[in-house]
């Protein structure tokens, strides 16, 4: 199955500055990224970290637009976790404070649970307990925030669900993704974790089918995997339209844990 994706962002500047640009799929089949800054057509650099494609920026003074497509196709061989990705995936993080949910997470989940069940149950206790609220979250807020106010959008269901595998001992990080079938179309946040030795998505959200999400990277949380971030100057951010859609029919809802290419 072949799926096309795209994103339009838009922003402006006082004064040059330099940015970093996660939109890039991990294996396109074809793409193209054009940015125009100042009136001025520009090259991104690009730049493997931690990974992740991601294309640096010397953003000019004035309105800059930035334009990706690509397609993909479905299918490819399943991420095995490596041990440095295990030790990463395990540390507590800015937005996932899991050493202090340890307690928390041994009281509501057996650990002893096969690691493919414990992973559900977690994804499915974190879809139970939120309500998904546009707006309803900071950029500043950890999963613990999430957890005491009960709302959030997609980053907060994965950051509250990351936190929780990471207290039961469960390798686990933020994937940002393309989703066929999300509504309201955005950029999308799920999770994976480390099951049996293999990266297998889930998304507490459930809002689109985990079998077609496209890959963008993946990180510790959101701090890692943000689509747009300046470097030490100001930017303001315009506004954005981002599409995913597949050539054949979506496929179905499926809540048990997914490698994903």
């Amino acid at each position: 199955m072949r799926i096309d994706v795209a994103a339009s962002l838009s922003l402006s500047s006082p004064a040059p500055a330099p940015a970093l640009l996660q939109v890039a799929v991990a294996a396109p089949r074809t793409e193209q990224l054009t940015v125009i800054s100042g009136g001025i057509a520009l090259e991104p650099e690009e730049l493997e970290v931690d990974g992740a494609r991601v294309h640096r920026l010397d953003l000019r003074e004035g309105a800059t637009t930035i334009t990706y497509s690509a397609s993909v196709e479905d299918g490819g061989t399943p991420r095995r976790v490596t041990p440095a990705e295990r030790a990463i995936a395990l540390r507590p993080s800015r937005y996932c404070p899991s050493d202090q949910l340890e307690g928390f997470a041994h009281s509501e989940f057996d650990a002893t649970m096969p690691r493919t069940e414990l992973v559900s149950a977690v994804a499915a206790w974190v879809h139970r307990r939120l309500v998904y609220t546009s707006g309803s979250s900071r950029p500043v807020d950890t999963a613990v925030d999430t957890l005491l106010t009960g709302q959030g959008v997609c980053r907060d269901y994965a950051h509250l669900t990351i936190t929780l595998l990471r207290a039961l001992e469960i390798p686990a990080r933020l994937v940002a993704v393309y989703a066929p079938g999300l509504d309201p179309m955005d950029f999308h946040a799920v999770v994976e974790a480390d099951v049996d030795g293999t990266w297998c998505v889930v998304d507490a959200t459930r809002l689109a089918p985990t079998r077609s999400l496209v890959r963008i990277c993946a990180g510790r949380d959101a701090a890692d995997t943000a689509f747009l971030t300046t470097l030490g100057r100001v930017a303001r951010f315009d506004g954005m339209t981002v599409t995913a859609t597949t050539a054949g029919d979506l496929p179905a809802p499926d809540d048990a844990p997914f490698p994903l290419p």
